[in-house]
Formats: structure tokens, sequence, C-alpha cells
């Protein structure tokens, strides 16, 4: 029977390099600019929430309490559009459209569009809010690049001087002649909410902007990161396999010798000579036998070793082979896994979690718990010990490289792989330090990313 092992069974190396080229992917300036784009699409939405609401209420007040002669059916036209316009914005950010800078410079001059007309509807250059134009301006240099915003400022300047002298007059004039109003002083406190509305607009904008610019750099750097420590794995498998090829011809020379003294009938006669072959015998087997399966992890070799197995037996059999090459004082194992379900055994995760069972033995050599649990969607692993815990430098830096309280070169290794093969199942590792004493290390796992239901795998 043919078995092919999941793509992250077969050839974990080279899932990892296509792992790391997708994260390239996505760290390049287009992925980025387009999820901020649509984060700041998003904003402008609520902005444009914002004036259509103070649109209504200012025409409301100068047409009720001020008795302005406005056309109210072409300037509810307007603010139709803008309502249209902004449902229309929700879906593009809501989908998986990209956006880039020219959807958000066309959003603008729409917007643009929009205030004009308005302001041709109310007095032109003589509507105090013509300087809500400055607002547009200052959105487009936060928002777009500079050939974007210099476009937009002109086209703003070119409609301000067309307010300047085309525009329809609504009254204004015979409040110079009033004894309550007067043209300068409507004229002055119009200003002052033109000024109130654009700062609170600007505030409220810009202080959303700031948040997403955090997010975005939070997101590179754990990318970046992320990256980095991927690319350690990638150097350390390429280590591993030309180690592991290295070691081949050497331990099959030595295969060799011991094979032919067993020829030799003085060495075979002698009980002590005897017995001390058949443990090199053994020791070799034991080398050869990690050699393939450094090989394996590598992805250098076929995995023939990757079968069919189901959840239950997959971590039985799995902590019953730990069991017998660790032999612990005492091993409290608890499997709770009550749903079983159809998984692709991984000797990469193997490896991965007896990482984490040989640390918790080292801690704690007379006591070592482990349980795992399921439900729907998640696999638990607990693992616990009554050793020492983790230090706080290790708690702080944890899944990074290098990081043991053993004082000796290339150790705290075994947990930053762990970190990382968990993670790319999509899952996630958690350290703690008991109350009681002894440290905790709790891993979950999302079930599809071992089942056979999703499709990935493929046995025959």
């Amino acid at each position: 029977m043919n078995v092919a092992g999941p793509a992250w069974a077969a050839s974990p190396a080279q899932h990892v390099l296509r792992r790391w080229r997708s994260l390239k992917e996505r760290m390049q300036p287009d992925a980025i600019e387009q999820t901020a784009n649509t984060r700041n699409l998003r904003l402008l939405v609520s902005l444009r929430w914002l004036a259509v609401a103070g649109q209504i209420v200012i025409i409301g007040v100068a047409r009720q309490w001020l008795h302005l002669d406005l056309p109210l059916l072409q300037m509810a036209t307007v603010i139709l559009f803008l309502i249209g316009l902004n449902l229309v914005s929700l879906h593009l950010s809501r989908s998986a459209i990209p956006l880039y800078d020219a959807e958000l410079f066309l959003a603008l001059l729409l917007d643009v569009a929009a205030l004009t007309v308005q302001l041709y509807l109310s007095g032109g250059a003589t509507n105090p809010f013509i300087g809500l134009y400055l607002l547009q301006v200052i959105l487009g240099a936060v928002l777009l690049r500079s050939r974007w915003t210099w476009t937009l400022f002109v086209l703003t300047g070119v409609c301000f001087l067309g307010l300047m002298r085309y525009y329809r007059h609504v009254g204004l004039d015979h409040y110079a002649k009033s004894s309550v109003f007067s043209f300068m002083d409507l004229r002055v406190e119009g200003s002052f909410v033109s000024f109130v509305l654009a700062s609170v607009l600007l505030i409220f904008f810009l202080s959303r902007i700031n948040r997403n610019l955090r997010e975005r750099d939070r997101r590179l750097s754990d990318l970046r990161q992320q990256r980095a420590e991927e690319e350690h794995i990638v150097r350390m498998g390429l280590l591993a396999s030309g180690a592991a090829h290295e070691l081949g011809t050497p331990l099959s020379m030595l295969s060799v010798i011991v094979n032919d003294w067993l020829r030799v009938p003085e060495l075979v006669n002698n009980v002590e000579r005897a017995a001390d072959i058949a443990e090199m015998q053994q020791a070799l087997g034991r080398c050869k036998q990690i050699v393939s399966r450094v090989l394996l992890t590598a992805g250098e070799a076929r995995g023939e070793e990757a079968e069919r197995t189901t959840l239950i037996g997959f971590f039985d059999r799995m902590v019953a082979d730990w069991r017998s090459s660790q032999s612990p004082s005492w091993l409290e194992y608890t499997n709770a896994v009550t749903s079983d379900a159809l998984i692709v055994s991984d000797t990469v995760l193997v490896q991965a979690l007896f990482n984490t069972f040989d640390n918790a033995l080292e801690a704690s050599p007379d006591w070592v718990a482990i349980t795992v649990a399921c439900d729907e969607e998640w696999v638990v692993i607990e693992v616990r010990d009554h050793g020492p815990g983790f230090a706080p430098h290790i708690l702080a830096n944890f899944g990074k490289p290098y990081q043991s309280t053993k004082g000796v070169d290339g150790c705290g290794l075994g947990l930053f792989l762990l970190v990382n093969v968990i993670r790319k199942l999509g899952g996630t590792v958690t350290p703690s330090n008991d109350a009681a004493g002894g440290a905790v290390v709790i891993m979950r796992l999302p079930l599809k990313a071992l089942s056979l239901e999703d499709g990935r795998y493929d046995l025959r």
C-alpha cells in the first residue's frame, strides 16, 4: 500500500520554504497597502455618515430658523447620493476586491463633488462651510500618495474658484440690514461651526489612522519575527540534513565492520566480546534510525512512515513509544478524547512533542503528567511536571531559540521547534508555572490540521 503523507509531513523543510515565501508575499507593499486602504475606506465611510448627519442638521437649521431659501429637493438628492456611495463603499470594504490609492482618490473626489454641489446650492464661496474643502485636502494628504494628493488639491482649488463666481443666492443679503443678525456676524458664526466640525472630524479620523498604523507596525514586526524564526528552522533543517548525510557513510562502514566481526570465530566464541558486539550492533541500528528520521524530517525521504490512524490511537502509541524509550519513574497519562477521528500521524509533530516530554522529564525525573483532550474543533495537550518551573526570562522569551537554563551552547531549541511546529499547524502553545510548583505547557491544535476529512491528504 502506497501511503503518501500530508505535505507538511512528507517534506517539512519544503513546507517551511513555501510558508516563508507566502509570508514574504503577504509582507509585500501591495498586500500591506491593500489592507491599509480597506481600513481607511471604512474610516471614510464613518466620516461620510457624520457628514450626512451634519448636512441634514445644518440644512434644517438654515431652513427653519434662519429662513434661508434653500432648494431642499436638490440638496436631499446629494445626501441620497452620499448614502448610496457609502453603501457601495461598505460593500467594497467587506469584499475581497483589492483596493488601491486610485479607489480612495475616487472616493475623496466624489466627496469633493458632493460638497461642491451643496455649496453651489447654498451660497457658493459666501457659505462659511467653504472651509470644509481643507478637510478633504488634509484627508488626501494622510491617505494618498503625493501625486494623488496634489491632483485632489488642484481639483478642489478649481471648485473653490468656480464657487467664487458661480453659485445660487440663498438670501443672505437681507441679514446685512437686520437688527438681530448681520451678514458679517453670520459669516463669523458659520466659520466657527465649520471649524468645530472640521476639527472634530480630523481628530476622530487621525486618531483612528494612528491606531491603524500602530496595528500595521505590530503586524509587520510579528511577520518579520516569524519570517526570521522560520528562516532559522530552514537553516537548521539544511544543517541537520547535511550532518545526516555525512554520518551515513561512516555508520555504514562501522556496520559492515561489526558484521564482519560476527564471522570471526575468536570473537564469536568469546561470550564477553560477543555481548559487546551485540550492543554495538544495537547502538549502530539506533544511530541509523536517528539519521533516517533526520532525513525524513528534512524532507529528503519519502513519507512511508505516515499512516492512517485515529486520534486516540495516535496519542496512545506516541506516549507508549516515549515511555519505552525514556522509562520515566512515574508517568501519569490521561487520554480524555471521547470523539475519535481519522487523522494522519506525523513524525514532525511527534518529535516536537517528544522534546516537550523530555524537557518535563529532565526537570522532574520522578513525575510527569500528560493529558490529552478534544472537542469538536481543538485538540488540547497538557504537559505538567514537579520541577522548578520556568525561569522568568524563559517565559518572557518563550518560543525563541537558544533560551535555556542549562548553560550549554546550542541548547534551548526544543521549545523553539515545538512552538513553530504547533504554529505551522494553526495552533498555540501556552507556558506557565503552577502555583503548587512545577511547569505547565498547554498546546492547542485545530483538529482539522490533523483530520483526514478536509481532503488535504492523499492516502492510497
